[in-house]
């Protein structure tokens, strides 16, 4: 389930386009099963932005393994372009709470920290300095920005890549145009999307031997569809899909409801 939601992608920092407002609800399953459900809300303003996540386990897996997380980003606008400077990360298993900070400055990092501070494991690939330069932060690096004037859903939307430092692990995210499609939620947006594959590259702070991130990082079949938010030139994850050995596991949005805001009114005498 972390694995789902940490993967969703955000790029680019060059101007977005106008203000607007996305209010999402997704639902998780893995084999057709529901597992998990979880909220999502950006504001994009004039000049400054935020974005807030949430999920937890629900169904035949919460009797199994309950867990919960919450997830935001806040920052501002900067010539258009979203530039971070705080990112917060909550998760609650049954045995512990993991709090997670980063503090970001044009795109390097500046203080982060884990609470409880993990052990030290030697077979982790050190992250150093270098590392956490130039990067986003997941909840950042959920937003894809397309350059231009024109549609904001073509296939270009998928040339792009992201480096990544989530508080523990570095690393990139690659797209590449897979397809155009169609899609209805249950309540709000129906329209198009476009559907990229999405490559993951482990660069620093993870176990080599780690099943998972092997995994992850072989997988060529991971597709992910983008939706806009409204009003803006800024595209975030409808759906995305992952191939497990148990079947596909898949993040779906239900709700998408978005909508464009206007500008503010400059004042007068």
């Amino acid at each position: 389930m972390a694995a789902l939601f940490g993967l969703v992608v955000a790029w680019g920092a060059k101007p977005a386009a106008a203000q607007g407002k996305l209010e999402a609800q997704y639902e998780a399953t893995l084999a057709g099963i529901p597992v998990g459900k979880g909220a999502w809300t950006i504001d994009i303003q004039e000049d400054v932005f935020s974005a807030a996540a949430s999920g937890g386990t629900s169904g035949l897996l919460k009797t199994i393994a309950n867990g919960s997380g919450t997830g935001a980003s806040q920052g501002r606008v900067v010539n258009g372009a979203l530039v971070a400077t705080a990112y917060q990360a909550t998760t609650t298993t049954s045995k512990k709470t993991e709090e997670i900070h980063i503090t970001l400055d044009k795109g390097n990092v500046k203080e982060f920290g884990i609470v409880p501070e993990p052990p030290v494991d030697a077979d982790r690939i050190v992250v150093t300095e270098a590392h956490r330069r130039g990067v986003w932060d997941p909840m950042t690096a959920s937003l894809l920005r397309v350059p231009g004037t024109g549609d904001v859903l073509t296939p270009d939307a998928c040339h792009s890549s992201a480096a990544v430092f989530d508080g523990r692990m570095r690393y990139e995210l690659k797209l590449d145009f897979k397809r155009m499609e169609s899609v209805k939620a249950e309540k709000g947006y129906h329209g198009p999307v476009v559907v990229c594959s999405l490559f993951f590259v482990p660069v620093a702070g993870y176990i080599p031997d780690r099943p998972v991130i092997k995994y992850l990082a072989a997988q060529r079949n991971i597709e992910i569809a983008f939706a806009p938010v409204a009003g803006t030139r800024i595209l975030v994850p409808f759906w995305l899909k992952v191939p497990t050995p148990l079947g596909p596991a898949m993040l779906e949005a239900t709700s998408f409801i978005t909508v464009p805001q206007p500008p503010r009114l400059a004042k007068t005498q």
